[in-house]
């Protein structure tokens, strides 16, 4: 079997009928979630001085617990799926709750959240890498079976 085609079969014995592709994308995505919020987000949190403001800390400890425990996802992929879907959920709401307003009203490009804004535009793309059928078969459909020990 050629690579390509070997990369883009589902795989029911190593990965749960998920492409070869889907796995390796992920583990990608796993890896730059930690270095790319994870690395900096902890650099943020160990070099603070003085008291925190609560909703800035809350943020942080956010931003540092779900890049952390994505490094688990680079061993078990799709047992960590959650991690993901949280990521791309929350992003892609901030953008329509925040950025869409702003950017409707036309102050979006001068307002402080215009960095942000331009970093969880691309939270929706993520969801390319997402095997959405083992997803919705595991974790909406069939609850328990993602729950159970394998």
């Amino acid at each position: 079997m050629s690579l390509i085609k070997y990369i883009f079969t589902p795989n029911y014995e190593k990965y749960e009928g998920v492409r070869p592709i889907n796995i390796y994308l992920l583990r990608v995505l796993y890896f730059l979630m930690f270095v790319g919020v994870g690395l900096q987000t902890w650099a943020t949190i160990l070099s603070h001085q003085g008291p925190w403001d609560h909703t800035r800390a809350v943020a942080f400890c956010v931003w540092a617990a779900y890049p952390t425990l994505s490094l688990f996802g680079l061993i078990k992929p799709l047992r960590w799926l959650p991690i993901v879907i949280f990521m791309i959920f929350y992003k892609s709401l901030w953008v329509i709750v925040v950025a869409y307003p702003l950017w409707r009203a036309g102050t979006l490009a001068a307002s402080p959240a215009a960095e942000m804004a331009h970093i969880f535009f691309w939270a929706p793309v993520v969801s390319i890498f997402v095997p959405w059928v083992y997803v919705f078969k595991n974790y909406v459909w069939s609850p328990t079976t993602a729950l159970s020990p394998q």
